[in-house]
């Protein structure tokens, strides 16, 4: 193992990946999540769901690109 490896794996930290991981969760989504707690009201509800999809889409946009210029794939 060279020193570069060995100073990687010295700093680094491992991460599991759960299916409750929520990595592309964000302030806004937790403020919507709030509102619709604070009130019940179905609109409120809509909103939250459009906040998550589309902080979803951006986070896995981003994440697929990663992976496309990696890879150098289309």
């Amino acid at each position: 193992m060279n020193s570069i490896e060995r100073t990687w794996f010295k700093h680094s930290r491992n991460v599991n990946i759960t299916k409750h991981s929520k990595l592309w969760w964000n302030e806004e989504c937790q403020k919507e999540l709030e509102d619709y707690r604070g009130s019940r009201n179905v609109e409120n509800w809509r909103k939250f769901r459009n906040t998550i999809k589309k902080t979803k889409h951006a986070f896995f946009d981003v994440k697929i690109q990663e992976i496309v210029v990696k890879r150098g794939g289309p």
